[in-house]
C-alpha cells in the first residue's frame, strides 16, 4: 500500500486525487493533507480517510512533508510558494508527484539537483505524456517532444483582435475547468510556455528540440518523436484523474481511473501550427529558459502581477506579455541561485511589473 500525502488537497488536483484514492483504498493510504486556507473543508477530507497530520499553508506544509512518513507527495498547491515543499519531499528522499509547475520553473536548477532519477513524476497531462512515451525509447534515440495546446477560447484569432477580449472571454476555456490564473494563461499560452520549460528540466531535452502544436480537441495530450522517424503518443479523453493516478503510482496504472476513446463514433482529430505572432508568450519562454537562473522565477512573477491587471482592467490582454517582457528585459540576475535570491528576484519582478502596468495605463 502506498503511503500518500497530499498538498493542496482542497484544489482540483487534490480533490481528484482523493477520488482516485477512494475508489482504490486497498492500494492509497492517505497519511496527511495540506490546504491554503480552506481549513473546514480540510477538515471534512481528514475524517473522511482517517488523516491526524494536516497543515495550513505552504509554510506548514513543508514542514508537514519532514515530519510525515509517506512514499509519495503529491504537489497540488498553486503558485511558486509550493517551492518549499517540493524542496523538502526531494530532500527527504520521497516520491514527488508534480503538479505545481512553479515550484520546478522557478526553483529551476536548485530542484533538478536534488532529484534523484525518477524521483520526480510529472502529473500536468502533457508531461505525463511525454514520460509514458519515452518509455518506448531510450533517452539517446529521442529528435523531440511535441507539446500539444488547446489554443484556449481565442485559436485562430489574430493578435489585433485580440485588444478588446475580456476576462470572462479569457475564462472560458473549451476544454478545462481550472482556477483564474491557471485558464487565464492557458489563453494567452504563457501555460504552455511554461510546460516548455518544465520539459526542459524534466527531461533534460534541449528547447530546440522542444515544440508546441495546437491540437484543439485535446486528447492527445502530448507526442515523442525518436530519430527513426516514429511518434508516440499519448491519448485519451481530458480526465486529470489519469495522470493524477500514474502520479501516486508510477509507473504502474490503477485500473479504472479514466473513461477510454470510443473508437466506434467516427471523430477527427486535428492539428495546428502554433501562431507566435498572435502568441508570443511560448517564444519568450524559451529565451527565459535558455537564460535560466532567476529569469524564470521573474518571468512567472510578472505574469502574475499582469494577470491579476487585466481581470482588474487596467491592462488589456496582449499587453499581459509586453508587460512580462519588459520585466524580463530589466532583470540583473543574481551571482548565485538560492532560495534567498529567488524570493528576491521574485519581489523585485512583481514590484517591477506593477510599475510597468501603472505606467502604461497613465
Amino acid at each position: 500500500m502506498r503511503r500518500v500525502l497530499i498538498l493542496g488537497s482542497t484544489g482540483s488536483i487534490g480533490t481528484q486525487a482523493l477520488d482516485v484514492i477512494r475508489a482504490n483504498p486497498a492500494r492509497f493510504d492517505v497519511v496527511g493533507l495540506s490546504a491554503g486556507s480552506q481549513r473546514d473543508a480540510m477538515r471534512e477530507q481528514a475524517e473522511e480517510f482517517g488523516v491526524e497530520h494536516t497543515a495550513l499553508g505552504a509554510v506548514e506544509a513543508e514542514q508537514l512533508v519532514r515530519d510525515v512518513e509517506a512514499d509519495v507527495v503529491l504537489n497540488g498547491i498553486t503558485g511558486s510558494v509550493g517551492l518549499g515543499p517540493t524542496l523538502a519531499a526531494l530532500e527527504t528522499g520521497r516520491t514527488l508527484a508534480l503538479a505545481n509547475k512553479e515550484s520546478l520553473i522557478v526553483g529551476g536548477d536548485l530542484v533538478t539537483a536534488l532529484a534523484s532519477p525518477g524521483q520526480i513524476v510529472p502529473v500536468d497531462s502533457e508531461h505525463s505524456a511525454i514520460a509514458q512515451a519515452l518509455r518506448a525509447g531510450r533517452p539517446s534515440e529521442v529528435r523531440r517532444l511535441v507539446l500539444t495546446a488547446s489554443g484556449g477560447p481565442f485559436r485562430g484569432r489574430s493578435r489585433a483582435s485580440l485588444d478588446d477580449v475580456t476576462p470572462a472571454q479569457a475564462l472560458a476555456h473549451p476544454t478545462w475547468d481550472m482556477g483564474r490564473v491557471v485558464t487565464t494563461n492557458s489563453a494567452s499560452l504563457v501555460n504552455k510556455g511554461l510546460e516548455v520549460i518544465e520539459a526542459h528540466l524534466l527531461f533534460g531535452v534541449g528547447y530546440d528540440a522542444i515544440d508546441v502544436v495546437v491540437h484543439p480537441q485535446s486528447v492527445v495530450h502530448s507526442m515523442v518523436e525518436f530519430v527513426d522517424g516514429s511518434t508516440i503518443a499519448q491519448a485519451s479523453p481530458p480526465d486529470m484523474r489519469l495522470p493524477i493516478s500514474l502520479g501516486l503510482d508510477w509507473p504502474l496504472r490503477v485500473a479504472g481511473v479514466g473513461v477510454p476513446i470510443d473508437w466506434t463514433t467516427a471523430t477527427a482529430w486535428t492539428f495546428e501550427p502554433l501562431d507566435e505572432e498572435a502568441f508570443p508568450a511560448v517564444a519568450l519562454a524559451k529565451r527565459v529558459g535558455r537564460a535560466g537562473g532567476t529569469y524564470p522565477a521573474v518571468f512567472n512573477a510578472a505574469n502574475e502581477q499582469a494577470v491579476d491587471a487585466f481581470h482588474e482592467g487596467r491592462l488589456t490582454f496582449p499587453a499581459i506579455i509586453e508587460a512580462i517582457e519588459r520585466v524580463v528585459d530589466a532583470h540583473e540576475p543574481p551571482a548565485q541561485l538560492t532560495r534567498e535570491s529567488l524570493a528576491e528576484a521574485e519581489s523585485w519582478a512583481r514590484r517591477t511589473a506593477d510599475a510597468a502596468i501603472a505606467a502604461s495605463v497613465r
